[in-house]
């Protein structure tokens, strides 16, 4: 199973105690998956349009817990009109009456995931997103998002207004607003592993370069001192530095640290690294001289 859809598995187990936020609940379902149609006899049946069973039986659940209506019940129009009076048409925006409390609109949004609401593989990236099919309903949802301090945008792809979230922060706190624990924890624990793998990639790359740079370096710097040898001649350097030379071309691959220790007495890494400068600066001089 996708872990979107662990998170509606998750979500449609969720029952609120309180009847308001079941309704509350029990209106988004209707407002964007719900439908109802006319029987040859005349009566109506209300129903839920959706890909996952545990929305369509969470949407039945709902209704018999608020409403007293079971699976298949035959509706007269009186009946019907009257239920949708109080919870309103499918893909009409829910009353702000229904959604007035924090809770109610925690229950909210609990059912709109559950109807349009996907989330991509958290292990690849972080994005959730609502697929409205008008611009209303996308920004009554954005509306609510914003009541919970998450920000969410809008945009459109093709014939829907998609809401949507694309930072791991954010998707976190609304999990939280929409009380799926299990699996705010196991996304949690993925964007820390995550996180982790990212750390270690990011010291491992910075000590490559530093190894890299450190290795060139020397390279360059031994390169220099050899041409000195032969062209200038180490007779003819200051002691400081044919004694900085001679130790360079002993230890080609040590750093300037550690280089530092094979002088009496030992000098620190500023002093090695100005030395070698002082040795390239000269073997480039010397090279000018030599091409001329």
């Amino acid at each position: 199973m996708s872990f979107s859809g662990e998170v509606k598995e998750e979500l449609a187990k969720h029952i609120s105690p309180a009847r308001h936020c079941q309704i509350a609940e029990l209106a988004a379902l209707i407002h964007f998956c719900g439908q109802y149609g006319r029987e040859k006899e005349g009566s109506y049946t209300l129903g839920f349009q959706s890909e996952n069973e545990a929305v369509v039986r969470k949407g039945f659940t709902l209704l018999k817990k608020t409403y007293n209506i079971d699976v298949g019940t035959a509706l007269s129009s009186q009946k019907l009109q009257g239920l949708l009076q109080k919870i309103g048409n499918p893909g009409e925006p829910v009353s702000r009456l229904l959604i007035k409390n924090t809770c109610c609109k925690r229950a909210f949004l609990r059912g709109a995931f559950l109807s349009v609401g996907s989330m991509s593989d958290p292990a690849k990236g972080y994005h959730l997103e609502f697929d409205c099919t008008d611009q209303e309903q996308a920004g009554q949802l954005k509306e609510v998002i914003s009541f919970f301090e998450i920000e969410s945008k809008i945009i459109l792809r093709k014939k829907y207004h998609v809401v949507y979230l694309k930072e791991g922060e954010g998707i976190v706190e609304l999990l939280n607003v929409c009380e799926a624990p299990i699996s705010l924890m196991n996304l949690e624990n993925l964007r820390i592993l995550k996180e982790m793998r990212n750390s270690v990639n990011r010291r491992v790359n910075c000590e490559t370069a530093n190894i890299a740079k450190t290795v060139t370096a020397a390279a360059r710097q031994v390169e220099d001192i050899r041409y000195l040898k032969l062209h200038y001649g180490f007779e003819n350097l200051p002691e400081n530095l044919r004694e900085m030379a001679q130790i360079r071309l002993e230890n080609p691959d040590l750093p300037l640290k550690e280089l530092g220790a094979y002088f009496t007495p030992p000098i620190g890494k500023s002093g090695v690294n100005h030395r070698l400068r002082k040795l390239g600066e000269l073997a480039e001089q010397c090279r000018g001289t030599v091409d001329r």
